[in-house]
């Protein structure tokens, strides 16, 4: 009787995973503007000891095919040799504005504000200091999607590749999973959060929302935390064109990874309610369906049918995280969707167990 009722259980998670990935399709049919957009564009970037990545990405962000746009650094209280390698830029290009902030307290809010309050046009462009553009299209490819009502751009920062490493592929698998979501349903109508690595919006939009304010106490969510507040159906577009991408450095060692995974999700809490609980079901969806698929198999119930459900699962699975994979430019992750899935799931329960046990003290 009992195994009747989790085998009911799991062909209805089944179903609700199969309604969320046929959401996810919604990411590729949203059109993509290609007008050439003349506004000025303000590229803000938040840097503390980040001198090695500034000397390797500034230039690949000056040389942009973009008629006027202006670059605003904030060394935000370094130690290294950033405002050395800062001053040097700026003495050979007019439109690097460098701002110091001395004595980071470790909230990156407080430098991107004054680089806001310091930036001379209105449209805003954020990305880091160790993301470089993919191409030199980037600020146009996202400019062009400020049309009508749109206040906010959503981008796809990617993470750097590395050969045979599954741990790579496991940071750029969660990377490609959170972005369908994010594009989904901004795509429908539910815009819940960006990636600071890539990310546009106004200025007017972010001081008529008086900014950080409202959780300048949480050191992050400069990104996330700020859209999920200000976007809206109608002021939110997403840009997937593949010369809008950044792409960062990824980490290479788990301990600190696992860490800043940890203080990523604090901000999850702070979501609307409506975002907390669609996220919250896809998630508890995975979960379920692993652990009810592996326990109806370990007892022999109905079997077939559950290998049979499983394999339509996975079909569709590999469709559309395929569809995405090849758009976002992350194929060689495709033949490895069933084991990055249930490695990432059992990671998120161990961060989630993590931090109810202790909070992130740092940001």
């Amino acid at each position: 009787m009992l195994l009747t009722a989790l085998f009911y259980i799991f062909i209805a998670v089944v179903c609700t995973q199969l309604v969320y990935f046929l959401l996810f399709i919604k990411t590729s049919t949203i059109p993509q503007s290609k007008e050439v957009v003349q506004q000025p564009v303000s590229i803000i970037i938040a840097a503390r000891n980040e001198a090695e990545n500034l000397q390797k990405n500034l230039p690949l962000i000056l040389k942009q095919n973009h008629p006027l746009f202006e670059i605003i650094v904030i060394n935000d209280g370094s130690a290294d040799k950033t405002l050395e390698v800062l001053d040097q830029f700026s003495n050979d290009h007019h439109n690097l504005k460098v701002i110091s902030v001395e004595g980071s307290t470790g909230n990156k809010k407080n430098a991107l504000q004054k680089g806001i309050e310091n930036a001379t046009y209105e449209l805003l462009l954020f990305t880091d200091a160790d993301c470089r553009p993919f191409s030199n299209n980037w600020i146009r490819e996202m400019a062009a999607q400020f049309k009508g009502q749109t206040q906010i751009v959503l981008g796809y920062g990617a993470y750097e590749k590395i050969k045979n490493s599954f741990f790579n592929k496991l940071i750029r698998y969660e990377t490609l999973l959170t972005a369908m979501q994010y594009f989904s349903y901004a795509a429908i109508g539910f815009p819940y959060m960006g990636v600071g690595r890539n990310l546009a919006y106004t200025k007017s939009l972010f001081n008529n929302f008086d900014g950080f304010s409202s959780h300048q106490h949480i050191k992050s969510g400069d990104d996330d935390l700020l859209i999920n507040a200000v976007a809206t159906p109608s002021n939110t577009a997403i840009c997937v064109s593949k010369d809008s991408f950044t792409i960062s450095t990824p980490k290479t060692n788990f301990s600190k990874w696992f860490k800043q995974k940890r203080r990523h999700i604090t901000t999850a809490p702070q979501y609307k309610f409506i975002h907390k609980i669609l996220l919250g079901l896809f998630y508890l969806s995975q979960l379920l369906f692993w652990f009810l698929a592996i326990l109806l198999l370990s007892f022999s119930f109905k079997w077939q049918l559950v290998l049979a459900v499983m394999a339509i699962r996975f079909m569709l699975q590999y469709i559309i995280y395929g569809m995405h994979g090849k758009k976002f430019n992350e194929k060689d992750l495709i033949l490895f969707f069933p084991l990055l899935d249930i490695s990432l799931i059992f990671i998120q329960l161990a961060l989630f167990i993590s931090n109810l046990i202790s909070k992130p003290k740092t940001w």
